[in-house]
């Protein structure tokens, strides 16, 4: 069902809105399962492609740790139904023989708007995890964050990419952990630190819980007492005193703590997990150099309220004074589209990625890139927008 983007709960919607009979969902249903999951990366037609790839190579308790949401996994399926919100307004006869998907975030100029989001312990879905990212990142010359629980050393990545990638921070309890580390991306010369803000609270993960006990291998192999993530504990750790922290991420933390991070370092700093134009306000007023509009790919909360609904009171209480990126949901490039076109910047994936990850390594990184930016150059076709500078909110309709 993955290739077409269905759920059980959208299934379940289709046949409660009364809007398609059984025949309808039948017809899904057979589509959806009857074609074999591709075999190599070319095969694929969309990103949708590498899931059930992704599905069938992975541990039960690695792949529900990719794909959970949490609670019923309702944010994490308003995501993608959000985007029907949006409708575009194509334009005529207009010279699209040449296309400029370059974008500019600070004083660098990408050759599109798509960015490689930070995800977690890449190594569960790929034995070269982190580092077949950043070689496909470099390959297709894409902007990357990295995890503060990535798999691979901060350092290996960068040589990797070819480059310092961007930084995504959890706090610690403990400030003196989060000044280590902050001291240790900065040295190996991140040029921005984005803090992640939206998991304060905790977050009930069903459908990991669910893949963790229908898994019944000895996970103490992957997760034991030896090797650079024993008991948990990620390369970024490494040589820092954890002995006073009481947890991996800061429960505490408020607007002075942003004040208290720009204060720390010279990177430039922005805030992950903004979705409300109250706390847009608040970023401004602290000095944030960047927003990134963003509910965790659904994994944070149980607001049941996508994220491209929420970007346009953000992009109205920035008014362009800071870069906006948006991640959570984005598979197709008239997704990426509806993002621009609705204010942000530039545009984060994740679950994407790792779903070709997992099914092809690094190829699969570099192909869902590809269909990503082949389907985004096409709809700017579509739309007369022969550059991203020309998408605009006059490209939108409200269904």
């Amino acid at each position: 069902m993955a290739s077409l983007g269905l759920s059980i709960g959208g299934l379940e919607r289709v046949l409660a809105s009364g809007d398609g009979g059984p025949g309808q969902v039948i017809g899904l249903l057979d589509l959806a399962t009857s074609a074999e999951p591709i075999t190599a990366a070319d095969q694929a037609l969309n990103v949708f492609d590498f899931q059930p790839v992704a599905q069938k190579n992975l541990p039960i308790a690695h792949y529900a740790y990719m794909a959970t949401g949490t609670d019923s996994d309702e944010t994490l399926e308003a995501n993608r139904e959000g985007f029907g919100q949006f409708q575009l307004r194509m334009r005529r006869l207009v010279d699209i023989s040449a296309i400029d998907m370059s974008t500019t975030i600070f004083d660098r100029t990408w050759e599109t708007p798509i960015v490689i989001q930070p995800t977690g312990s890449n190594k569960a879905f790929h034995p070269e995890g982190e580092l077949a990212v950043a070689r496909a990142a470099r390959a297709k010359k894409h902007l990357q964050v990295l995890s503060t629980v990535a798999s691979t050393s901060i350092e290996d990545v960068a040589e990797a990419r070819g480059e310092p990638t961007w930084w995504q921070l959890y706090a610690s309890s403990d400030w003196n952990v989060t000044a280590a580390m902050i001291k240790r991306a900065e040295t190996a010369g991140c040029p921005v630190m984005l803090l992640t803000v939206d998991l304060q609270g905790g977050s009930n993960r069903e459908t990991l819980e669910r893949g963790r006990r229908a898994d019944d291998r000895n996970c103490s192999v992957c997760h034991g007492t030896e090797g650079p993530s024993a008991n948990g504990r990620k390369p970024i750790y490494d040589g820092i005193d954890m002995s006073n922290q009481g947890g991996s991420r800061a429960g505490t933390m408020d607007w002075a703590f942003i004040d208290r991070l720009k204060d720390a370092t010279s990177m430039k700093v922005g805030v992950k997990g903004i979705v409300t134009r109250e706390d847009a306000d608040l970023c401004l007023e602290h000095g944030v150099d960047v927003i990134v509009v963003s509910n965790h790919g659904g994994r944070a909360e149980a607001s049941a309220r996508s994220t491209i609904e929420c970007l346009p009171e953000i992009a109205e209480a920035v008014a362009g004074r800071i870069p906006i990126i948006i991640d959570s949901g984005f598979r197709r490039g008239t997704d990426i589209f509806k993002g621009l076109a609705l204010g942000a910047t530039a545009v984060g994936i994740g679950r994407a990625y790792l779903w070709g990850l997992a099914a092809f390594g690094q190829e699969g990184v570099e192909t869902v890139l590809e269909l990503l930016r082949r389907e985004l150059r096409m709809v700017m076709r579509q739309a007369g927008t022969p550059s991203i500078a020309r998408i605009s909110r006059a490209h939108i309709a409200r269904r």
